[in-house]
This record gives C-alpha cells, structure tokens and sequence, in this order.
C-alpha cells in the first residue's frame, strides 16, 4: 500500500490560481516541465512523509523532475512522450501481432485497453513503462484526420490555403501522399506511461487517468461556483482566493459523494434546487411567524433525501 499523499499535477493546478505569483513565474515561454521543478522544489516546506505517488501529464515529464521527486522519497506515476527509442519499442510490439489479446486487456469505466509493460529507465531512474493502446481513440483520429485531409483537397482545388500542418500530405500538384498518411497514423491510439512503483497495469491505468479530475475540479471551480479566474498579486489575496476556491471544491466534493447513491451529479443538483425558496411570513401585531419551503418537485425531495433527511422538515 502506497502513502495516503497522491498528488496530482496538471498545468492548470500549478498556474490557475495565481501560484506563479509567489514561485515568481511570470514569463509566458517557460517550458512547462521547468514550472514543474519549482514546484517540487517547494513540496519540501510541507514536511510530506516518504512513500507518497505524484501524478502528472507527459507535458511536466523530465529526467530532472522524476530524479528530483525520488530524492523525497517519492514514487512518480507519468505520462511519456514518445522518442526514437519508445517508437522501436512500439515497431516491434505492432509488428508482433499479439497485442489485442486477453492478458493484455484492461477494462477502464468506458473505455478499453490493450496494455504491455517494459522496464524501462528516465533520467537514471528505473521503473516499468506501461504501452498503451486504446482501438476507439485510434479509430476517431483517423477518421479525424481523414476528414480534415478531405476538407483540405477541396480547398486546394479551389486553390485556397488549408489548415497549418496538413500541407505535408500533399505534393506541389496537390496530391495525396500516402505514405506521408502511413506515418501519420502509425502510433494512432498509443500511448505511454511511466511508473517507478511497483504496481499492477490495471492499477496505473486507474490513478493515471484518474488525473483527469484536476482539469475537472477547475472546470467546476470556474463553472458552477461562478468564479472567475481573477489574478491577484498580493500574498494575502493569492492566499485569500485559493482559499475560497479550495472551499468551494470541498463542498462540490462532499455534495458528489452524498448524491453517488442516486448518481446525479454535484452540479445538476445545484442547478435542480436553485429554483427552491422559502415564503416568511410574519404578523407584526399578534408576532406570529411562519416559514414554508414551497412545494419541492420530486427531483428536489430526492435530493434534499439523499442529502440529509433534516432538510425536508426546514
């Protein structure tokens, strides 16, 4: 069993609040892995324990940060971008045959991969490199990319410029190059993740993609919550803003795990009960109160239920 600390990292949740201010980040060219190291380097006034996982996307990927988390005594769990000496590994695996089979078969909610697992090493840091492939992401980029290639023929016809980055699937007459096509789709629905922990494919899969949640904690945060994405640039109202966005999230969290039972989701139950009020009324002479919430649909009594009985007798 791995550390109850599992950091996940994304872009956003590195400069989405303003964090930047105060690791003095400004510059719109830094590379997002060097953001990344700045950051590692301030895990260390956290006093975190040894044995903790941190997860990030291939965009934050290094030698140097994988090196740097270990030096915490920290695992890394991390997307790859392929190079030359990934692509030989895939060559040989494609060219096999045997990867869409049943031990290679991962299962992850709605989605299906085939996985292989090589040992493999990042900045002089040993772990397992988990290949990826995934036959209905590979199906809807190709038929993404030949649609663009359609669209793209029709405007050279038409002698009319296309899209930056299809031109190197056609001559100077105009003509497909299909070999050029080939290439492009060769490593279509492959994918690579990098793992210095000892733990099931089945595993990685979950907690990596399991990532996804930052993006979606922000999407939230600056969705339903109505919070913008305002830049501060004093300490106290960095800190200030975190804060209430940080809340915010909590409570749109504990709303999720108290409606997982009647699977509606944090933010169509907030919107469901927003057409909810309570009359107060009061006689001034005789002091008499009453209060009544108006009569609730059968959605918004499901909800309050789910919630906490105590609410339907407000």
């Amino acid at each position: 069993m791995f550390s109850v600390y599992l950091i996940y990292i994304s872009i956003d949740s590195i400069a989405g609040f303003g964090i930047e201010n105060e690791l003095a980040l400004l510059s719109g060219n830094i590379h997002d892995s060097k953001t990344f190291q700045d950051v590692i380097t301030s895990f260390g006034q956290y006093d975190f324990k040894p044995g903790g996982l941190c997860v990030y996307d291939r965009g934050i990927t290094s030698g140097r940060n994988i090196l740097d988390i270990k030096a915490l005594q920290w695992d890394t769990l991390c997307g790859v971008a392929f190079n030359a000496k990934i692509e030989k590994l895939w060559h040989d695996i494609l060219a096999g045959g045997n990867l869409e089979q049943y031990d290679n078969h991962v299962r992850l909610k709605d989605s299906v991969f085939y996985v292989v697992t090589e040992h493999y090493e990042i900045g002089g840091v040993s772990g397992e490199l988990a290949l990826c492939f995934n036959a209905q992401q590979q199906r809807r980029l190709r038929e993404s990319r030949y649609e663009e290639i359609r669209a793209a023929q029709v405007l050279l016809q038409n002698k009319k410029p296309i899209k930056e980055g299809l031109g190197k699937f056609f001559d100077k007459q105009g003509s497909l190059i299909k070999s050029k096509l080939r290439e492009a789709e060769e490593f279509d629905g492959c994918s690579c993740i990098f793992c210095t922990r000892n733990m099931p494919k089945e595993e990685i899969l979950r907690l990596y993609f399991d990532k996804d949640i930052v993006e979606k904690a922000f999407h939230s945060i600056k969705g339903i919550t109505n919070l913008q994405p305002i830049r501060h640039w004093l300490s106290n109202r960095v800190k200030a803003h975190v804060f209430v966005c940080y809340l915010s999230y909590l409570l749109l969290s504990l709303l999720k795990y108290r409606l997982g039972k009647i699977e509606i989701s944090a933010e169509d139950a907030l919107r469901e009960l927003m057409t909810m009020y309570k009359v107060y009324l009061r006689d001034t002479k005789n002091v008499f109160k009453l209060s009544r919430v108006v009569t609730l649909t059968k959605k918004q009594e499901l909800i309050l239920k789910t919630l906490d009985k105590k609410l339907l007798k407000l």
